[in-house]
């Protein structure tokens, strides 16, 4: 069995979607119907932007969420997974490819998750970091030990936890887990994404959704919560919901894959490489490749 998976915030780089733009009749129609759904020109940000453009928020997730989903669309009737998933924002790109969201109703979802992440994270500031070289556990322990708010946010790949909170308590967690034994990496992120801090963000997210007409997905969808597959509309909606203060939970989706059956896995969004790279770390034996 086959999935194809949607590539999260990190995946982006200089020039993305300009050679599927000038090759495809397709794809440059779906491109210019984003332009118009966002009131911008997208587009000459994604081709032509320098990195620190496409690092924003209010870009990097509308430019990764038309890239992954406009090279799933133009492969029509080859476009047959027996199930989707996305990390964090490709969530979104995995619902929509999966026919669950219109395309242009799923990128409007994702603007405003954009813009209401923005906003919460300029009005309480937040960090975030990647743990090396423990456990799961190990990191859960560390988090819970510290009185700041730091919690574990992506669950990439064993060995891999991303930890997420307010500057004190990501700073006094990655202390713990270097004395533990632990690699830690401060990301240049914009603020405390997966925490408690993106409350504020969740419910301006909440009414966008419930305005938003979902239908069934062609296929299942694996959810960040919690890792299992779901087809029903009203599932999924919560899901969704609950994902912007929920920790994404990709160790355990990858898992699930082997678990079920699946056989392949194809990566769809920014470089190509970053959803492979985890799955790598699982199970290097486990079949993978890009769009």
């Amino acid at each position: 069995m086959k999935a194809y998976v949607f590539a999260g915030q990190g995946a982006q780089f200089e020039g993305m979607g300009k050679d599927l733009y000038e090759s495809s009749a397709q794809a440059r129609e779906l491109m210019e119907q984003a332009n118009e759904v966002l009131g911008y020109r997208l587009t000459d940000v994604m081709f032509e932007g320098t990195s620190e453009d496409l690092r924003q928020t209010k870009i990097t997730q509308p430019a990764l969420f038309v890239h992954g989903v406009v090279k799933a669309l133009i492969l029509g009737d080859n476009f047959q997974p027996d199930a989707v998933a996305g990390h964090s924002l490709g969530e979104f790109s995995a619902l929509t490819a999966a026919g669950a969201l219109s395309f242009a109703d799923g990128l409007r979802l994702v603007q405003q998750r954009a813009f209401a992440m923005q906003k919460a994270c300029e009005a309480v500031p937040g960090t975030m970091a990647a743990v090396l070289m423990l456990s799961d556990d190990a990191v859960e322990e560390i988090c819970a030990s510290v009185s700041d708010i730091v919690v574990p946010a992506n669950y990439n790949c064993p060995g891999q936890l991303v930890i997420s909170g307010s500057q004190a308590g990501v700073e006094a967690a990655a202390e713990k887990c270097k004395e533990a034994g632990g690699k830690v990496t401060m990301l240049a992120v914009g603020g405390a994404f997966h925490s408690p801090l993106m409350q504020p963000a969740q419910e301006e997210l909440e009414a966008a959704i419930a305005a938003t007409p979902f239908q069934a997905p062609r296929c299942p969808v694996y959810q960040n919560v919690n890792a299992l597959p779901a087809t029903d509309p009203e599932v999924i909606k919560a899901n969704l919901i609950n994902q912007l203060t929920a920790p994404v939970r990709w160790t355990q989706t990858m898992q699930h894959f082997i678990r079920h059956g699946f056989t392949e896995m194809i990566e769809s969004g920014g470089t190509g490489k970053v959803l492979q790279g985890m799955m790598k770390r699982l199970d290097r034996a486990f079949a993978t490749s890009a769009l």
